[in-house]
C-alpha cells in the first residue's frame, strides 16, 4: 500500500467514525422532542433547554456530517454542462471548481478556529460553554477540507493515468 493509500484510508476511517458519532447523537435529540411534544401537549409543561439542546446536537450532526457527504459524493452537483466535455477537461474542471471550494473551506476552518478558541460566553438557560461547538465549526471544515484535498488528488491521478 502506498503512503498516499494509507493517508486515504486513514482520512477516510477518521471521517466515517466522526460522521457516526454524530449519528448516533441524533437518536437522543429524537427523544427529547418527542418527550418534549408529549410533555407540552398532555401535561403543558414544556422541559426546559430542550431548544438549546436540540440545537447543539443538531448542530454536532451537521458540522460531523459534511465530511462524510462530500467523501461519498452526497452535494448537489449540476452536470448539465460537464457531462458534455471531455473526461479529462471534465477533470480539470473538478480540480477547478474544487480548488475553489477548498479556498473557502480553510478559510472557514481558520476562523472557526479563532472564533472558538476566543469564545467564553454560554448558553441562556442550561449555561452550556458554546466554545466546544464553535470549535466543531473548524473541525468539520478541516476534515472538509482533508476530503477536498483527496478528491483533488484523485482527479490528478485520472488525469495522468490517461496521459
Amino acid at each position: 500500500m502506498t503512503t498516499y493509500q494509507a493517508i486515504r484510508n486513514a482520512v477516510r476511517k477518521l471521517t466515517r467514525s466522526l460522521t457516526y458519532l454524530g449519528m448516533f447523537l441524533l437518536v437522543p435529540m429524537m427523544l427529547l422532542t418527542t418527550a418534549e411534544v408529549v410533555a407540552r401537549g398532555v401535561w403543558d409543561r414544556p422541559i426546559p433547554g430542550t431548544l438549546e439542546v436540540s440545537s447543539y446536537l443538531l448542530a454536532i450532526f451537521l458540522l460531523l456530517g459534511i465530511a462524510y457527504t462530500q467523501q461519498v459524493k452526497g452535494h448537489v452537483r449540476v452536470t448539465m454542462l460537464t457531462s458534455r466535455l471531455p473526461d479529462t477537461a471534465r477533470e480539470v474542471l473538478y480540480i477547478c471548481t474544487t480548488g475553489l471550494t477548498l479556498f473557502i473551506v480553510v478559510i472557514l476552518c481558520w476562523q472557526g478556529w479563532q472564533v472558538g478558541i476566543e469564545e467564553t460566553t454560554v448558553s441562556d438557560m442550561l449555561r452550556i460553554p458554546q466554545r466546544p461547538f464553535r470549535l466543531l465549526v473548524s473541525l468539520g471544515a478541516g476534515l472538509l477540507a482533508l476530503e477536498l484535498i483527496l478528491d483533488m488528488v484523485d482527479a490528478a491521478l485520472r488525469i495522468a493515468r490517461r496521459q
